[in-house]
């Protein structure tokens, strides 16, 4: 289907799961004879249907007053003051701002005022507003002790792909934030980091398929915001854990001869610990958090098929040790009324081990052709530094805010080679640093209005990595030592952005613009063998527009549109070729260009009291994707995975979710995504590591994923959770990846008054999630399965202090 013919026949609605669940509402009462405040009068808010008391207050000294915590409904308004005439104004509360002015108003001795007047609000948590779907990881306790990557696999729209990467709606392009700010433990564009982060150090996690302007542009799937924990309440409180677990209880497939054996019944133990203490103006809090684990990280086995009638038969075998914590620690300073003032600091660090066997045997003979072991020890560091100030008004919600994040990450990667065939034996070495620094300058100011808010702002981003690979050739080497060297990505961004939101009673409307500057160098050694220095600069708008209506209480339709761009990640553009498979090389490309990417969607969500059904058609048009394509070097038959934009592509797709509480016992989720993915012909050229030229016809196919989570109450406080999860074959550039599914569980019960839980846990319990492509060449096949580790059972217990 032309895209434009489903841009008239089907429009979208983002379905926001999150909303706050009270807003603040102020105002200011003057004198009319005289124009100045009116101390003291009396403010009430009462019930339309009614006329019940709900909340009340009088004006302050400069005639304001502020009514918190209201919910959103159908209000009347009482303005009274000894001498003056009493008024009563309709008041209707709405769900999209946190904070609402009312304006002024004038007492009157003599006429009686009637005004309409619309509050809007916005609700967090589960709700009919349309901007994102709030997860709280406490009630993912199948997941509870592992990663956060583990634990997004059970949340709806979310998918794991074959490479560890997260997936919304079938897209890996996701930007992903801590705590609103892209960091370097999680990267910039892509999600490396998510498997070294303990779940148990988040609280929560966003998902917002359509961002608003406020948002960076980057991430046209849309943006996964990490919540991690933080306390505010008074006085010392915290939360510590302990964790340990057991994964890959059996070999699946036995290996092929001659290697080491897989790592099975593999532990891991993850303790954390999370402490707050507020007296007065200060608040300071910690969270710790150590994973220590072995595992078996890969076991792919690959099948090529040549033209020339040669078959491969190999396996990769990659058997990790791994330790990775993470520290968050801070202070809030309550400067006085107005301001604050924010200073925090994230420190990780991940290191792992990885020991890898790879034989390669001619599939005829039954002959090994050859066999290739290697050791690397990689480290990774990364620190995040983030300050703010907030300056907020006499007016409730009215505030500016000014942030500077400095985020750092070094990866120290080193690589010991052994590679032997029946006519040699030969020894490589290879050394990676490469150091990404990132600076971040914001100002963001928000003001409430009568029916809505503005938001304005501005970003300013440098982002700068040094890489320097060093290649240590041995005896009979196979490095190509015209390919190591030094290349520096240097990044420049400069955005500013307008967002309105405006409501009535039946009619709600956000639109904003933000438009984007950006400017990349990548400069490469000269003298490299394949590539030269390279980059691109644009200036371009990103809009983005929701429009809903209320049919009634429990029922909305709701039309989005949506413009985002992918930048190509400094890995993707990486000029060093990777030779952990020295048969299937993998090297960036410095040539490549932004991936620009134009979304609809239209949803309906409908209510009752005892769960609710969101449904909404989606999709997306992206040009120039960015991927890697797969590639033979000629009179070989070595293969080589080169960064590439290849044509255009689409995704039109519809998901619902189902929620329901059945009775006091058992409720349920259930989600359901079916998609279509198309990526257009294109031809590209691989210049290393020689210069040759592929073609790919069009490629369509359908997809999906379904995910039921059951929840169940059982007697003695303890809780049930079974999550099932279907994956359907969907397709991959130049293949596709074949069906995938699963079924986890976990169960808790609460001890010591509440204070105390333990739990049990297991993923992927009866190991059924391998990861099966098929990869189509000009002049061969690709054929693999992967039966990585994914199951882990887990036993753990935390104390809340």
């Amino acid at each position: 289907m032309n895209f434009r013919v489903f841009t008239v026949l089907i429009f979208i609605a983002q379905l926001s799961y999150a909303q706050s669940e009270s807003v603040d509402v102020s105002g200011q009462i003057n004198d009319k004879p005289g124009g100045g405040p009116l101390p003291y009068a009396n403010v009430v808010l009462k019930d339309r249907s009614d006329g019940s008391f709900i909340i009340g207050t009088v004006t302050n000294e400069d005639g304001r007053f502020t009514l918190k915590a209201i919910q959103p409904g159908n209000y009347l308004l009482e303005l009274s003051f000894t001498g003056y005439i009493t008024q009563l104004l309709p008041v209707q509360v709405g769900r999209l701002s946190d904070y609402l002015d009312l304006g002024k108003f004038e007492m009157l001795e003599e006429v009686r005022t009637m005004v309409e007047m619309e509050v809007n609000a916005a609700r967090e948590g589960v709700s009919e507003f349309m901007e994102k779907k709030t997860y709280d990881m406490e009630e993912n306790i199948s997941q509870l002790g592992g990663s956060v990557l583990q634990a997004m696999q059970n949340l709806p729209g979310i998918t794991i792909d074959q490479d560890g990467k997260v997936q919304l709606r079938g897209s890996d392009r996701v930007a992903v934030l801590i705590d609103g700010q892209q960091t370097a433990i999680t990267g910039f564009g892509n999600q490396a980091g998510l498997d070294n982060i303990p779940a148990s150090a988040v609280e929560r996690i966003e998902i917002i398929n359509n961002p608003s302007a406020r948002y960076d542009a980057q991430g046209m799937a849309g943006i996964i915001n990490i919540i991690m924990k933080k306390s505010t309440e008074r006085g010392f409180n915290g939360k510590g854990g302990l964790m340990a677990g057991i994964g890959a209880l059996g070999e699946q497939r036995s290996n092929l001869p001659g290697i080491p054996g897989q790592y099975l019944y593999n532990p891991s133990i993850n303790p954390s610990l999370s402490l707050n203490y507020r007296k007065e103006k200060i608040n300071y809090f910690f969270q710790g958090d150590l994973i220590n684990l072995r595992r078996l990280n890969k076991n792919e086995f690959i099948l090529r098929t040549y033209e020339n009638g040669d078959v491969i038969d190999q396996q990769y075998l990659e058997n990790r040790t791994q330790t990775a914590f993470t520290i968050k620690t801070g202070v809030d300073l309550m400067l006085n009324d107005r301001n604050t003032f924010t200073l925090a600091a994230l420190y990780g660090r991940e290191a792992h081990i990885d020991r890898g066997s790879l034989p390669y045997f001619d599939a005829t003979s039954g002959e090994r052709a050859r066999y290739w072991q290697f050791w690397e020890e990689e480290v990774n560091t990364s620190i995040n530094i983030s300050s703010a100030w907030v300056r907020t008004y006499d007016q409730p919600g009215k505030k500016l805010q000014v942030s500077l994040n400095y985020a750092f990450q070094r990866e120290d990667e080193l690589f010991f080679f052994d590679n032997t065939t029946p006519a040699l034996i030969g020894t490589d070495t290879t050394f990676l640093i490469a150091d990404e620094n990132v600076l971040d300058f914001a100002i963001d100011y928000f003001r409430p209005l009568k029916s809505g808010r503005i938001e304005l702002g501005s970003k300013l981003r440098w982002r700068y990595i040094p890489t320097n690979m060093q290649f240590f050739p041995g005896v009979n080497s196979i490095l190509d030592m015209g390919a190591a060297g030094w290349a520096n990505y240097d990044e420049r961004i400069a955005a500013l952005y307008t967002n309105y939101v405006f409501e009535r009673s039946q009619w709600e409307m956000e639109a904003g613009l933000r438009v984007e500057y950006a400017m990349l160098d990548y400069e490469v050694i000269p003298g490299h063998n394949t590539y030269q220095s390279d980059g691109y600069t644009y200036f371009q708008p990103f809009p983005n527009m929701r429009l809903a209506y209320n049919l009634d209480k429990n029922n909305k339709i709701s039309l989005f549109f949506n413009r985002r761009v992918d930048r190509p990640d400094e890995q993707d553009l990486r000029i060093f070729p990777k030779y952990d498979d020295p048969e299937i090389l993998k090297t960036g490309n410095p040539t490549l260009r932004p991936q620009f990417t134009q979304s609809l969607e239209f949803g309906y969500r409908t209510s009752w009291k005892s769960g609710y059904l969101y449904t909404a058609f989606y999709g997306r048009q992206t040009t120039d994707v960015i991927t890697r394509i797969i590639t033979r070097i000629p009179a070989d038959n070595l293969l080589n995975a080169i960064s590439q934009n290849a044509g255009n592509g689409t995704n039109l797709g519809f998901e619902a979710v189902w929620e329901q509480k059945v009775n006091d016992w058992y409720e349920y989720n259930f989600n359901g995504n079916i998609y279509q993915n198309t990526m257009s012909a294109f031809t590209i050229e691989n210049l290393y590591p020689f210069d040759l030229q592929f073609s790919m016809m069009e490629q369509k196919a359908y997809s999906g994923n379904v995910k039921w989570n059951n929840s169940i109450k059982l007697p003695n406080n303890f809780k049930l959770q079974l999550t099932g999860i279907y994956l359907a074959p969907d397709v991959i550039p130049q293949g596709r990846i074949d069906t995938r599914f699963s079924i986890d569980f976990g169960l808790t019960k609460s001890i010591q008054n509440g204070k105390g839980e333990i739990f049990a846990n297991g993923s992927d319990i009866f190991n059924t999630l391998r990861i099966e492509r098929e990869i189509l060449g000009e002049d061969f096949t690709l054929r693999s399965v992967d039966f990585f580790q994914t199951q882990m059972f887990r036993l753990g217990y935390n104390y809340r202090l």
